[in-house]
């Protein structure tokens, strides 16, 4: 805390006078970045075509969280799993809609659950930056893959995969 009271330009004593400890100061900064991320993904069009939807919510979840990606290292420690998860309540609803979205379509898979293909397209993100973070896939490496992956979880079966979002 006295590191990070330095490098903000603010006593301990100012410091601790808002956040009790590193943990609540840890936790007030992913608050402040997950709404900045949800301004992003509130600007995404979910009414247009679905796959274009898809794509939007990929490349803009994706902007935010390599953005973040250094904050979301240092949260993991302070805050537990479910804490971390609520914090995604607003962006995993706009998820949510596209996935419910693609299924009534009939142009995403049905015979996985919602909440697994919700679960899996956050860990599909996550997992590229703890890659990026351990230095086995760079950032553009990255942008390119990350559409065609997220496809694949979501094409039924008896549909060609072989094609990016757009």
């Amino acid at each position: 805390m006295a590191e990070i009271a330095r490098v903000a330009g603010v006593g301990r004593v100012t410091l601790y006078g808002h956040f009790a400890d590193r943990k609540d100061l840890v936790g007030a900064v992913f608050e402040r970045a997950m709404d900045r991320a949800e301004a992003e993904l509130a600007a995404v069009d979910i009414e247009q075509d679905t796959w274009n939807s898809l794509q939007e919510i990929v490349q803009s979840s994706w902007r935010v969280l390599h953005q973040f990606n250094a904050l979301l290292a240092a949260a993991e420690p302070y805050l537990s799993t479910d804490q971390i998860r609520a914090h995604h309540d607003k962006p995993l609803a706009r998820v949510m809609s596209v996935l419910e979205k693609g299924r009534s379509e009939g142009i995403f898979r049905t015979d996985h659950s919602l909440t697994w293909q919700a679960a899996c397209f956050y860990a599909i993100l996550h997992s590229a930056a703890a890659e990026i973070r351990a230095e086995r896939l760079d950032e553009v490496a990255a942008a390119k893959i990350l559409p065609s992956t997220i496809r694949a979880l979501l094409v039924p079966p008896d549909l060609p995969t072989d094609k990016s979002l757009h």
